[in-house]
């Protein structure tokens, strides 16, 4: 990892977040909601890398 690429790495980490909360149906709620959500919840968090086979 090289250090010029550091932001579009992170920027494809971040897409890849975002898809992840697009797929969670169990919360029926907007992407931002979903989130803050996750951040705050360890029970959400698992259920969302869960529903997209990451565990």
């Amino acid at each position: 990892m090289r250090r010029e690429d550091a932001a579009e790495n992170l920027a494809e980490i971040r897409h890849i977040a975002m898809n992840f909360l697009k797929r969670e149906k169990t919360f029926e709620a907007v992407i931002q909601r979903k989130r803050k959500k996750a951040a705050m919840s360890r029970l959400f968090l698992s259920q969302v890398l869960e529903t997209c086979g990451v565990s």
